[in-house]
Order: C-alpha cells, then structure tokens, then sequence
C-alpha cells in the first residue's frame, strides 16, 4: 500500500516527505494506521550518524494508532484496537525467556537493521529503491507502520491515544529506570541529571514511587522550573553550581541517574552518590565514548549500570503507564508540543534547541 512518510537521506537531514510503498503484514506483524508518533533522542541519534546506520531511513519509534489488520499468528490484537508502539525482542534467547525483552540478545539487530529479521525489507521507494525500515519495529513518522507482534501493545480506549506514543520508548525509558529496576524505597534520595523527556519521566518515576529527595539537575531554568512542579524537592542549575559538591554536601545519592548521553555528566552522576549508592546511565551518546572513572569511588559498595527502556517489558508496563497518565500520576501531556507531519523538521530543531521537551507528530487521518 502507498504511505506518506517522512525520509532521511543525508547525515544532518532534512527529513523529506515521500510516498513510499509498505509491504503487507506477514504472519507475525500488524498494520498500524499512525494516529501520532513522538520524536525520542534516538532518532536523531540516527539523523546525526552517532550510530552510522546505512542511509536512506523512515525513523520514529513512539508510534501511536490504530490497528488496520493482522497477520495469521496474531492473536493478543485486532483491527480497531487502539495501540502503542515499543521496541521488538526476539522471544528465544535467554533474556526474553526470563522476561527481560529490553535485554534481547538480538536486540540491536531486530531494532536497527533496517529490514525485517528474514533481511526482507518492509518500505520501499520509487521503482523498488530500498528505504530502511523496520525501526526499533515500526518506522513510525509515516502514516501507516508495519509493527511486529511482540512490539505491538494493546492500550485502553478511553486513553487519548495522540498522548501515548512516548510511552513506548522515552517515558517508559525515565520512568521504568525507576520503577523496575532501581526500585528506591519510600524516603531514598535520587539526583536526575538532564531534565529532558527521559529525565522527567524517571522524576515523575520518582515521585510515584515515594522518593524523599529527588533532586533535578540541569542547564535550562525553564526545565528545572518544570521539574520543581513535576515534584523535584530541589533543582541545581549546573552553570551555577557544581552539583556534585552540593549533592555530597546533602550527604551523597542513594541512586542517581544520568539521562543527557554526554561523558562529563555521567563522570558527575558517579561522583554524587554515597556509599552503596547506584548510578544509572540512560543517555546514548556516539560510538566509542569512555567515561574516566576513579577506581577508588567505587569502593564501599557504590553501583554502576547500564539502563535499556527502562528494563520494561512492554506489554506488562505501557498499560500501566497509560493507567498512571490517567489518574494524572504521570503528567506527561506537560512535555509535549504537537506538530502536524510537514512540520517534522520544526520539531527536530525545536527538540535540539530545548525549546520542546517532546514534540509528538500528529498524521494525517488517511493516506
């Protein structure tokens, strides 16, 4: 079928608007109508060839819509059912067999090849030119995206469902951080570094689940504006205080986590936690960046460890997501600026600037 997407072609972009042709769904995939789809990190991570991927690609992968048709071995969705978009695992190795997708052996292949498992591509240009799809499952900044199975989940109907697509990657990245896998007590400490999307999410992940410190740490006002509303106990400007002497001075971090993808806010994540404490690290940042770190820190017992979205199997807690948002638990329709696909690179040069903290694409009702 024919679809309106948006293409990168060149390291830096644009994205230009194409129709391209979708492959039917196989047995194991699903036909999504794209109701809106939010811009993550990740994208541009591509756009910018930190990870050089192989041009050209359709990107996005917080999709949002509504189901059009399955295959034959699709059994947990139907057509009409309103849906969000995550990342795809394998089902076989040994960390999905003990419920661990984020953790997929085969993870970077099924997510950042650019064609189904198979090597079969799912978009294709004019006269049969290839166009990367297949991202993260879904290559959602079009109006319709070709999901798999395992990364199509199934959210309530009463959700506004142009809301949801960050749940399926950047707020379920934050939040799951937290409510997953660091797993504070009622009444811990936790220092956020970056108050973008993914941090906020991991703040309003802190405030769910009883944090008696949560301290954000960022360069922008307006954002540790945002999260002292969100629920920061305390906010440090970076560009006026080193955060490291003053979280140590509060007696050092039960956790903290670092959400920008840069070497020198990580080293400072590390540097603010107490002993036994643990630093996450979320941020991506380009290939073959080493973080220095004094061996003696880590004396005591202090933790370091890598975080995948938010080591969530989606199917379990997208739902629940969707369930915080409702109850206004997890306000994350406060991050968001919509903008109509057309606009998509508006959306990426406000993303960069910080001047939105998510932009979501709203298509087209039909293609």
């Amino acid at each position: 079928m024919q679809i309106n997407a948006a293409v990168v072609r060149e390291k830096g972009g644009p994205f230009v608007q194409e129709t391209l042709q979708l492959d039917d769904p196989h047995a194991d995939e699903i036909l999504v109508r794209v109701v809106a789809t939010g811009m993550c990190h990740s994208d541009l991570v591509v756009v910018h060839q930190m990870y050089p991927l192989p041009m050209p690609w359709v990107l996005g992968h917080e999709g949002a819509g509504i189901v059009e048709k399955v295959g034959s071995d699709v059994t947990h969705v139907k057509p009409g059912d309103h849906v969000v978009l995550s990342f795809v695992s394998c089902g076989e190795c040994r960390n999905c067999h003990e419920h661990q997708p984020a953790y997929c052996e085969s993870w970077f292949g099924l997510n950042l090849a650019g064609s189904r498992r198979d090597g079969t591509p799912t978009i294709t240009g004019s006269g049969g030119s290839p166009v990367h799809g297949c991202f993260f499952g879904q290559s959602s900044f079009a109006t319709y995206a070709l999901a798999h199975s395992s990364n199509v989940v199934k959210v309530p109907r009463e959700a506004p469902l142009e809301m949801l697509g960050p749940l399926g990657c950047g707020i379920q990245t934050g939040a799951g951080a937290v409510l997953n896998v660091l797993k504070p007590r009622a009444g811990t400490s936790i220092a956020i570094f970056g108050a973008g999307a993914v941090g906020l999410a991991a703040l309003m992940g802190a405030a769910i689940a009883g944090c008696g410190t949560i301290v954000a740490v960022d360069r922008v006002p307006s954002r540790l504006d945002l999260a002292k509303s969100l629920g920061a106990t305390h906010i440090i400007n970076s560009t006026q205080t080193d955060p490291v002497e003053t979280l140590q001075s509060m007696g050092g971090m039960d956790f903290a986590i670092e959400a920008v993808g840069k070497s020198a806010v990580v080293e400072a994540a590390i540097k603010s936690i107490r002993p036994r404490g643990v630093c996450a690290v979320l941020g991506v940042e380009a290939l073959g960046v080493t973080v220095p770190i004094e061996l003696s820190h880590l004396s005591l017992g202090r933790t370091i460890m890598g975080i995948t979205e938010g080591g969530a199997d989606p199917q379990q807690f997208i739902p629940y997501l969707a369930g915080q948002f409702m109850t206004g638990r997890l306000p994350l329709d406060r991050l968001i600026r919509f903008y109509d696909l057309n606009d998509i690179n508006q959306a990426m040069h406000d993303s960069e600037s910080g001047a939105t903290i998510k932009p979501v694409i709203r298509m087209s009702a039909r293609s």
